[in-house]
């Protein structure tokens, strides 16, 4: 299912370091570190352009998006952006969608030059940060992490057409109480069947379940601890919850919307974002706050790989996916 853009490229996770200034790159067949890359300060995520040609490596503090060829596995050049933290693209394909999230602005842009196409500042939202498109790629939600909102987009007008302000406390029972009283939503991410959006709330310790047609929330789902990541499996038929403060991943059945499994990183661990290789045996995960990327068999949901990179790894990319076209963040693929 592999694109033949990207057929016969190395299968390797590429881990930017978010207080450093490198992406590490591990072959994922031998699980060894082969390559450290100069990239630029505070390089976040890693992300697929929507054509599959290059990855991009949001150096927010450098204020650059740093160019990576996934073929020569090597730096090939910088493009300018102020403050990029994360970056998407529209399902047509017209437009990057950065996320400039210290100053609570979504930028469009042309997603191969980056010359800005459009700017939106919507209110009240502060630190916009993820986000996720609609099944008929309509409108996109992003997550406002320091405010506690979600903002609905038209992807063609760039109009806000709705906010929806999360509500502070928790809804579910159990889970940590360390944050209660807030909510910081993180990773958003469309159900298979298009009608929901789960949105993990690392204030609250939950799923938020978001209507995709009337944009309100409909229900919760309690996590053990900080929930940050959201990716699917190869097929569509779970979710893989990353709960970074409890060091431990949630499995979600989304027919059910229940917690089917838990996995848990032996000694602890910090598990933030990721993916799932290309042929959807293992997950791939950055270890924020513990210098190391852990590798889950998803058959077994037992750790079997560890790697040690050191810094603070966050958005990881593991290349390359099955999909047409890129929607941007560690990989989301259409």
């Amino acid at each position: 299912m592999l694109s033949p853009v990207v057929a016969g490229e190395r299968e390797l996770l590429y881990v930017p370091d978010s207080k450093g200034s490198t992406v590490t790159v591990i072959d994922q067949r031998t699980r060894k570190v082969i390559k450290v890359i100069p990239t630029g300060f505070l390089s976040q995520h890693v992300v697929p352009s929507y054509d599959l040609r290059r990855l991009l490596v949001t150096a927010s503090y450098a204020n650059e998006l740093v160019v990576l060829s996934p073929r020569r596995v090597r730096r090939t050049g910088a493009i300018p952006a102020p403050r990029p933290y994360n970056l998407y693209f529209t399902p047509d394909g017209r437009s990057a969608v950065v996320m400039v999230e210290q100053h609570d602005t979504v930028r469009f842009s042309d997603p191969k030059t980056f010359k800005v196409q459009d700017e939106v500042s919507p209110r009240g939202c502060r630190g916009p940060n993820h986000a996720d498109f609609s099944a008929n790629g309509r409108f996109f939600v992003v997550t406002c992490e320091f405010s506690g909102e979600l903002v609905r987009i038209n992807t063609t007008t760039h109009r806000v057409t709705g906010i929806l302000r999360l509500g502070t406390q928790r809804r579910t029972r159990g889970g940590s109480s360390s944050q209660m009283g807030t909510s910081m939503p993180q990773d958003i991410r469309l159900s298979p069947d298009g009608l929901t959006f789960y949105v993990a709330d690392m204030g609250t310790d939950e799923l938020r379940l978001i209507s995709a047609r009337t944009f309100a929330e409909v229900g919760a789902i309690g996590l053990p601890s900080h929930p940050h990541g959201i990716y699917p499996s190869r097929d569509g038929s779970r979710f893989y919850v990353s709960d970074r403060g409890a060091g431990k991943v949630s499995v979600l059945d989304p027919t059910t919307n229940r917690i089917v499994d838990t996995w848990t990183i032996p000694g602890g661990g910090s598990p933030d974002m990721g993916g799932v290789s290309a042929d959807g045996k293992l997950l791939w995960l950055s270890g924020r706050y513990d210098g190391e990327v852990y590798g889950f068999d998803t058959r077994k949901g037992k750790l079997v790989a560890r790697i040690r990179v050191g810094g603070s790894p966050h958005g990881l990319v593991v290349w390359p996916q099955p999909g047409r076209y890129s929607l941007g963040h560690t990989g989301n693929m259409r």
